[in-house]
């Protein structure tokens, strides 16, 4: 038997049809596989912008809180008291111009509403004064003037206010000083802030001036 007799050929390959079930299963595979990919980019994608915007809210766009300061009280009205007695007082109308002023450190405007002004002698309300609504501009100051029309009535209905005048000359009041109001950025933080004050004073009825100012400032969330 010759070598040439041992040798058989080789059956031809045999190629098997896909079917179309299998094609659709590989399909579907693929798709789900994509969809899975394109998800895990979306929420790689919303973690990374979450984490830049805590990070502004928290660095740059923080909230800081508004300023208060009381830059000066002028008084009105004792030009024609010529010495230190309540009757001298008596039918004078006095008047205090408050200078305040409210400055912003924030990267938006801080909106206040009504600035309200209280003097008080002895605990006793003697004068009032409502300023308008305003905005203090990002990293601005914003300055108001507030004229206090003073009761001098309530003060000298105070048994102890010779006593205190032929003692020193000086008539000892304080202020309170409130401004209210909100600070937005971008449409997502939002803070209200009350920012109070409180001063005591010394007027001097002969000297026509106001001194010994001291301030206390307080804010509220």
């Amino acid at each position: 038997m010759t070598d040439s007799e041992h040798v058989r050929p080789l059956a031809p390959a045999t190629i098997l049809p896909v079917s179309d079930e299998s094609a659709s299963n590989i399909k579907n595979t693929r798709r789900r596989k994509n969809r899975i990919k394109c998800l895990i980019c979306v929420i790689a994608t919303s973690i990374i912008l979450i984490t830049i915007v805590l990070t502004l809210v928290f660095t740059v766009f923080r909230v800081k809180d508004p300023i208060i300061k009381m830059n000066g009280v002028m008084v009105n009205g004792l030009d024609s008291v010529t010495g230190i007695n309540q009757v001298q007082l008596l039918g004078t109308n006095i008047s205090m111009i408050v200078d305040v002023s409210v400055k912003n450190p924030n990267m938006a405007s801080f909106k206040y509403s009504n600035t309200t002004t209280d003097i008080y002698y002895k605990g006793t309300l003697v004068g009032e004064a409502h300023g308008l609504p305003g905005k203090a501009r990002p990293h601005r100051t914003s300055r108001m003037n507030l004229t206090v029309d003073i009761m001098i009535d309530r003060i000298l209905s105070d048994p102890g206010l010779g006593r205190e005048l032929t003692r020193s000359g000086l008539v000892n009041m304080w202020s309170y000083t409130r401004v209210g109001g909100k600070v937005k950025i971008l449409g997502i933080v939002k803070k209200h802030v009350t920012v109070k004050m409180n001063c005591t004073m010394a007027v001097n009825i002969t000297g026509q001036a106001i001194q010994d100012v001291d301030c206390k400032k307080k804010i509220d969330l």
